[in-house]
């Protein structure tokens, strides 16, 4: 997520303050809307108009700081618009059913925003995660050349990205005919079922298969996109060295 501050000036700026300030200057983003709108004129905009262009600092101030205070930005919007522009004005009094309507309506859009700028943003850092730990897998599996090196490169990436408690990769081997076993943390063995079993697939057949146990990191699903990745790009290292080796 971008920050509005510079790094090298805060760097020593604690978290909790740097928070605090990205919620005071969520809040502002929505004042100066406010002070915009209303020299203005309420009639000019009308109700609608101005609720539809406080999305704007709401909108904003997630992508910019997130979901914390983009949260902050549309509370205070919401009492921002009952307070100047919604009958009774200057009071947090809402004198008819349309005013409660409106300012129901806004609140509920708002709030749908913010989750739906967050979500995508969230999904953005996670396909960009996705991405760095395959290019960092496939570096690592392009000058491996031994079937046991690319059972220990798996295991070891596996180990780091999830820090299981135990990952076992093992690989059948036909030419010549074999069982390939390694395990990391080294030496260490475990009486019960593995959590997740992925197999390692080719168009030949069953080439092996990776079983994880669940440690500090929950594990993902089966169907795990990053996971069923690391499960190919093993495969096609397999079918590359087999190929070498003709």
């Amino acid at each position: 997520m971008n920050k509005i501050f510079n790094p090298k000036e805060n760097a020593h700026t604690p978290f909790s303050l740097r928070r605090f300030e990205e919620f005071v200057l969520a809040v502002l983003a929505v004042s100066a809307a406010t002070g915009i709108m209303f020299l203005i004129g309420r009639d000019t905009l009308g109700e609608g108009v101005i609720a539809l262009l406080y999305l704007v600092p709401i909108g904003w101030s997630t992508a910019r700081w997130g979901q914390g205070p983009g949260i902050v930005a549309a509370v205070a919007a919401a009492l921002s618009f009952d307070f100047f522009f919604i009958p009774p004005f200057y009071t947090f009094t809402v004198g008819s059913l349309e005013g409660w309507l409106i300012l129901i309506i806004f609140s509920v859009v708002a709030v749908v925003i913010v989750g739906r700028i967050q979500s995508g943003f969230s999904q953005a850092e996670k396909r960009e995660r996705e991405a760095i730990f395959m290019y960092e897998l496939s570096v690592a599996l392009a000058d491996i050349h031994t079937p046991e090196a690319i059972a220990r490169t798996l295991a070891d990436k596996l180990h780091q990205l999830y820090m299981a408690d135990l990952v076992q990769v093992t690989l059948q081997q036909e030419n010549p005919h074999r069982t390939i076993v390694y395990s990391l943390p080294l030496g260490k063995g475990r009486d019960k079922k593995p959590d997740r079993v992925l197999p390692i697939l080719a168009p030949r057949g069953l080439l092996g298969e990776i079983c994880l146990w669940a440690g500090v990191v929950p594990l993902p699903p089966l169907e795990d996109r990053l996971l069923q990745g690391y499960a190919a790009q093993g495969a096609h290292a397999l079918q590359r060295i087999s190929r070498d080796q003709l």
